[in-house]
């Protein structure tokens, strides 16, 4: 071969290079990514139905992950099972080589009788802390998964078009680690390699809430509360209900522990710093009207946003609580166990995300500043491991005032349909525009 032979197969691959590098960095347009949603949209609202009346506990879930299972198989996916017990994986290898980025859903349900009136709704029971309980998508999880498989469907007709990785996360037991089970669903996935070969560069999710319909909100940093588990108890003597001096009373014991730490909480945190939730919602004593019993347990929740104001509140409480209970001539036991950890969400990936999220919603549709809330998510975990974002979708019905709107784990809580094709929408233009950003 010439000298001249050499140069021009030189400059052949440089072209080549060049195109495929061009190749690589042409975006898919909106309105292709528009019209294959909209395609989707039948199926996705008929998979959200189908899962609202079939809602299953945390870790309990398996028809919801053989359903989609089988979803991702059909769509050519790499597919994992059984990641986290009942968790499903699926990855996309797209037509160039890439980046990885992660998109996650949630598939649990709640131990709630549901009050919708809708025509699916739920008459499931499930079986929670030994007992047979209603079971109820009440904080909008069906639609999380429904929404991700219409993604998935999306994305992987666009598998030619794409530089990098797609990897599908739906994760079991979000509302917290069952009784008995000692990790929650993202721990667990971690733990088992949901987040690993491959490993995500990025990681994105999205909730359902009440707020205007099709909007879109987060923040950076800490967006969600970190929330710990309290649980109480109390031992006292057992008394005739009419002898209270003759034994030590529990319940006014309860009730002073109560107003202790709403009264710590209320007036030794500055609001205006780091917003601090302590709230007893159980309490569980007795069996008769007139006998004081010798127990009582109550458990709790903490949201903070603060680790060392959490661990200085956590030490004062149990000293007020052990204080309480003395001046009485009780004894109690506290104990904290994480849920949640703080959403953080990354400073870099929240500034570019906006205007990938606004693509999707609409102008004006979209506040990248929100204010932090008292809420939690265990997706927390997923973005320590990579970097991420958590956001929410309002899904509130047309026409009603959000504030009024059920909230998320209310009997009547609903998702209104009309925002699914926004969050399929997110879901499919984030991992695109993330994979087609320029190398660093």
């Amino acid at each position: 071969m010439t000298v001249r032979d050499l140069l021009m197969v030189s400059v052949a691959a440089l072209l080549l290079s060049a195109g495929l590098a061009q190749a690589q960095s042409v975006p898919v347009a909106r309105g292709a990514v528009e019209r294959a949603v909209e395609a989707q949209m039948p199926r996705v609202i008929a998979w959200r139905r189908d899962f609202h009346a079939h809602p299953e506990l945390g870790f309990a879930e398996t028809r919801t992950a053989a359903i989609v299972a089988e979803h991702l198989r059909a769509l050519g996916l790499e597919v994992r099972t059984q990641v986290g017990k009942t968790g499903v994986v699926g990855i996309l290898r797209g037509g160039r080589p890439g980046r990885t980025v992660a998109l996650r859903a949630d598939m649990d349900a709640l131990p709630v009788l549901e009050a919708t009136g809708l025509p699916f709704a739920s008459t499931a029971t499930g079986t929670y802390m030994g007992n047979s309980v209603p079971v109820a998508h009440a904080c909008g999880h069906d639609a999380h998964v429904a929404m991700l498989m219409g993604a998935a469907e999306v994305l992987a007709g666009m598998r030619a078009q794409i530089s990098g990785t797609v990897v599908f996360i739906f994760q079991p037991a979000e509302e917290g680690a069952p009784p008995g089970e000692p990790k929650g669903g993202a721990a667990l996935m971690i733990e088992e390699g949901a987040l690993a070969d491959p490993k995500p560069d990025a990681i994105f999710g999205l909730h359902v809430v009440p707020g205007l319909p099709g909007t879109l909100w987060y923040r950076p940093k800490g967006f969600m509360a970190a929330a710990d588990r309290v649980d109480i108890v109390l031992n006292g003597r057992q008394t005739h209900g009419a002898w209270p001096w003759k034994g030590v009373d529990v319940i006014a014991v309860a009730g002073q522990v109560i107003q202790t730490l709403n009264t710590l909480t209320a007036r030794t945190i500055d609001p205006t710093t780091t917003p601090t939730v302590f709230t007893i919602a159980t309490l569980d004593a007795g069996v008769r009207h007139n006998i004081i019993p010798d127990r009582a347990t109550m458990s709790g929740t903490l949201r903070t946003f603060d680790i060392a104001q959490r661990d200085d509140l956590v030490k004062r409480a149990e000293a007020a609580i052990d204080h309480v209970a003395a001046a009485y001539g009780a004894t109690a036991d506290f104990s904290v166990r994480q849920n949640a950890a703080l959403v953080y969400n990354d400073e870099v990936l929240s500034a570019w995300l906006a205007p990938v999220l606004e693509e999707a919603a609409g102008e004006g549709k979209v506040n990248a500043a929100a204010p932090p809330t008292t809420i939690a998510e265990d997706f927390s975990y997923l973005s320590q491991v990579v970097p991420g974002v958590f956001y929410h979708l309002g899904a509130s019905a047309e026409g009603v005032d959000p504030a009024t709107s059920p909230p998320n784990h209310s009997p009547a809580f609903d998702v209104n349909e009309a925002v699914l094709p926004v969050g399929v929408k997110a879901h499919v233009l984030t991992a695109l525009r993330f994979l087609e950003r320029p190398a660093d």
